[in-house]
């Protein structure tokens, strides 16, 4: 019987059965390993710290180049605003003449024009003698009668009318019912110049506010 040899095998570059460095070298080497990942984690940290503080800086400077826009559009609009403060001014002026004239004449009678049309009311060959007028004003309210039924009225008319024959004052009353603001009319004295036999007539006569002219109401009112 032919007996078996063992033959052993040398294994080049392989993993050494046994290690005679000493604990203190692998201590060394394994904290080397830690400085190196600490290096690199410390160096990560940097190049982060880094790019935020660019990032954050780029931010700046796009929140100051909006905020400079904002800015430069808020002067242009002033500017703007000057070119019309005159303009405004203008319409501010127009606007208090025209709430003057709307107060002024609030309480405006043609007094000119009512007496023409007073006169139109009495026969051809009877004369207006004296006119007073007793009218309110835009500060004062008119002071309306005591006596009850009385409509409220805004002026009145104080006429004396010459006649060359014995007027007939009821019909003259009648006629001035149909003058604009007519509230109520009566008659005082009549009397004769013996001299010239002219008569006459002395009438009062209320108005109302329908007599006012309005020039400068406001349109829809």
């Amino acid at each position: 019987m032919i007996g078996l040899t063992k033959v052993e095998t040398l294994t080049i570059g392989g993993e050494p059965r046994v290690d005679l460095l000493p604990p203190e070298v692998h201590a060394q080497r394994n904290a080397a390993a830690v400085r190196r990942r600490l290096g690199f984690a410390v160096i990560l940290l940097l190049v982060l710290a880094v790019g935020g503080s660019a990032a954050a800086g780029v931010q700046a400077i796009q929140a100051q180049a909006s905020l400079a826009a904002e800015q430069a559009s808020t002067i242009a609009l002033l500017v703007q605003q000057r070119k019309y403060v005159q303009v405004r001014s203008v319409q501010d002026g127009v606007a208090l003449i025209q709430a003057a004239q709307q107060v002024g004449t609030s309480t405006e009678i043609d007094w000119k024009k009512y007496l023409t049309e007073v006169q139109a009311t009495l026969p051809s060959n009877v004369t207006l003698d004296t006119v007073r007028i007793d009218s309110a004003t835009p500060l004062t309210e008119y002071t309306q009668a005591t006596a009850p039924l009385q409509a409220a009225r805004v002026a009145t008319l104080s006429f004396t009318a010459k006649s060359p024959t014995l007027p007939e004052v009821p019909a003259w009353l009648d006629a001035l019912m149909a003058l604009p603001g007519y509230t109520d009319a009566s008659p005082g004295s009549v009397t004769r110049d013996d001299k010239s036999g002219v008569y006459t007539v002395d009438i009062t006569m209320h108005i109302n506010q329908a007599a006012y002219t309005n020039r400068f109401a406001a349109k829809g009112k």
